[in-house]
């Protein structure tokens, strides 16, 4: 097939050198800001898996209980890759203040919603939403931070995860409990209005410098080249919807009228050909028009911006696949209520913002990050999964998820640091976009596959359809640690003389 659109990079790229005048800003203000929307992320994220289990209960909707996961990654590569063109000819935020009014929107959607389908139009929204503003984010450190201060910056991302790590998941199984559902959408909704004074101040010191280095970096043919790789992503998100559908017809509606989330009774699997057959021409969309959005050599994971990529995807699934059925796990199998269950998120967050704070200090290189946080994951996932065992310890799937958070605080931070020294500035949007877009489709192929393989078939085996996500989430945590080398490379000279310096 003829590629129509240019790569976004050779399949082995140098550090290049940064070209771009960085303004004089504030850069605790800056910060500040960032800090604070990435917070609300974190506070929204959580909760709603925590209280998703609740909402499919309520809405006779757990047939779509995967598909309003995928749904958001899926939608959230549109914004992605509209950000990233946006930024790069305009700054990050106009897509920034952008992103946040769709977010907001889709909550309100959400948290409306009377039908498990209105939940599932609110969580498009928001992914959009997020694939904005997220982007935007990303274009902002570049923009502003020297390359020596940015793995601080990706370890206070992290950070901003702590304090929703510790009361996110435990409020909002509270707000399920005493208040209902609803408010865990519009709760967050209303948050946003201090979000957005806190990131006031740091938008208007940084617009300037950052709308001047964009202009300087833009290039004739940017904008057409721009909208050609957005269609591509409407055609990613069109490919994941149609799966999508095909995938809740498979997985059945689930059970109805129940308070609680309960499995469905135990029974054959009755599905229709022609759903198997939506389901897998969608995937073959969604893999056709992904390729023009990631750079040349994705597929085959070759060394350097590919192999980033491909890492990024692969950490993506592992971490999705298990948080989104883990609650379900608990809640099902341990008749734990969603407070209780949104305990083991909590101690995952806090693990991965421990490990983002040692990854910040720069102590290993970006190939041992990725080696040990693919590792930590793998067996993080392994350890979780003995919560199947009735015998063994909700204790141990704590320490279990925590494995897998703190692998991911090691490998997250590494790829986008990766894909920020591989890039010039000329395309730090889009390639930030396709670092983004990566992680979305690692995210949402495997909800799209396995989890819907697994909701289906819980109503056939039972709990025994739980081994199938993990079993899958835990070999996507093995890809990470054997992609290491190609990945994260040698250490960049920055990060030798830093290494050098600390060591004496």
């Amino acid at each position: 097939m003829t590629r129509t659109t240019e790569p976004l990079g050779d399949a082995v790229a140098p550090p290049p050198a940064e070209t771009a005048p960085r303004p004089e800003i504030p850069h605790r203000v800056v910060l500040a800001g960032m800090v604070a929307l990435i917070s609300l992320a974190a506070f929204e994220a959580l909760g709603t898996t925590t209280a998703m289990p609740a909402v499919a209960a309520a809405l006779d909707g757990l047939g779509m209980y995967a598909v309003a996961f995928a749904t958001s990654l899926a939608t959230s590569i549109v914004g992605m890759t509209l950000a990233g063109g946006w930024a790069d000819r305009r700054g990050p935020n106009p897509p920034l203040i952008a992103g946040v009014t769709t977010f907001v929107a889709g909550l309100v959607v959400a948290g409306s919603a009377h039908q498990m389908v209105v939940v599932v139009a609110g969580r498009a929204l928001q992914g959009i939403g997020t694939g904005l503003f997220i982007v935007a984010l990303y274009v902002l450190v570049a923009r502003v931070f020297a390359p020596e201060q940015r793995p601080k910056v990706f370890a206070a991302f992290a950070a901003a995860w702590v304090v929703p790590s510790i009361v996110g998941p435990a409020l909002a199984g509270l707000v399920v409990d005493h208040i209902g559902w609803r408010w865990v959408f519009l709760g967050a909704a209303v948050l946003v209005v201090p979000t957005l004074a806190l990131l006031a101040p740091g938008l208007r010191a940084a617009s300037r410098g950052s709308q001047d280095a964009a202009d300087d970096a833009a290039a004739p043919g940017d904008a057409l080249a721009a909208t050609r790789r957005v269609w591509w992503a409407v055609g990613v998100a069109a490919g994941l919807a149609v799966t999508n559908l095909a995938g809740a017809r498979i997985a059945g509606d689930g059970p109805a009228g129940h308070g609680d989330a309960e499995l469905p009774a135990a029974g054959g699997l009755d599905v229709a050909p022609l759903d198997v057959v939506l389901a897998v021409v969608g995937l073959v969309v969604v893999l056709v028009c992904a390729v023009p959005l990631v750079p040349r050599g994705t597929l085959r994971a070759a060394p350097g911006l590919p192999s980033v990529m491909v890492t990024r995807a692969s950490a993506s699934g592992a971490f999705s696949g298990t948080e989104a059925f883990l609650p379900l796990l608990l809640i099902t199998q341990r008749g734990l209520t969603p407070a209780l269950a949104g305990i083991i998120l909590t101690v995952g967050g806090v693990s991965w913002s421990t490990a983002a704070w040692l990854r910040g200090r720069d102590r290993l290189s970006s190939r041992d990050c990725l080696r040990y946080g693919g590792l930590s994951i793998a067996v993080g996932i392994g350890v979780a999964g003995l919560l199947l065992v009735p015998a063994i310890p909700v204790a141990v799937g704590m320490v279990g998820w925590a494995l897998v958070g703190f692998g991911m605080g090691l490998a997250h931070p590494t790829t986008s640091l990766r894909t920020l020294e591989l890039s010039p500035v000329a395309d730090q949007g889009r390639n930030s976009a396709a670092v983004q877009v990566s992680d979305a489709l690692g995210g949402a192929l495997l909800l799209t596959t396995v989890g819907t393989a697994t909701t289906a078939l819980l109503g056939v085996i039972g709990s025994g359809a739980f081994v199938l996500a993990m079993a899958a989430s835990g070999l996507l945590g093995v890809a990470v640690a054997v992609l290491a080398t190609r990945a994260g490379g040698v250490p960049s000279p920055a990060a030798r003389t830093l290494d050098a310096s600390a060591s004496h």
